[in-house]
């Protein structure tokens, strides 16, 4: 029997100013094994403080925001330095959305209409890494 205590999520903010896509957004990643969503915002402002409270490591966004863009909540994460992986999810999935958004600090890019299920393949892929590295650092070999 495992006496370790058991590792603790990973901690997703999630922002996106559209309420029946920030449910179904919060619904499916809560469904991830080791995923906890600690926080939602419509806008960068809230966001950036959320992520900050949280000490969330993921951030999954959209470009199109209440009272701002997506890209600016990338510079923000990038000027306060928060070591968060930053997921853009949204509609707006031109090549010059995607450069720019990877130029100004995104991780990772996504459609939100045709990458979905990516996205989240994504988010479980990182929770996993994490617990797999976790149980190594614990001297757990094997899972």
């Amino acid at each position: 029997m495992n006496s370790s205590p058991p590792l603790p999520a990973l901690r997703v903010f999630l922002v996106e100013d559209t309420i029946s896509i920030r449910t179904r957004m919060a619904a499916r990643f809560a469904a991830i094994e080791g995923v906890e969503i600690v926080g939602v915002a419509e806008e960068p402002g809230p966001a950036l403080d959320g992520i900050g409270a949280t000490v969330a490591d993921v951030v999954v966004m959209d470009l199109h925001l209440t009272g701002g863009t997506g890209m600016e909540l990338l510079r923000g994460l990038a000027q306060r330095r928060f070591p968060v992986i930053a997921i853009v999810l949204t509609n707006h999935s031109g090549n010059g959305f995607r450069e720019a958004c990877l130029a100004n600090g995104a991780h990772y890019f996504f459609d939100k209409t045709s990458e979905f299920e990516l996205a989240c393949h994504t988010i479980k892929r990182i929770a996993h890494a994490r617990c797999a590295r976790g149980l190594h650092s614990l001297g757990a070999h094997h899972v």
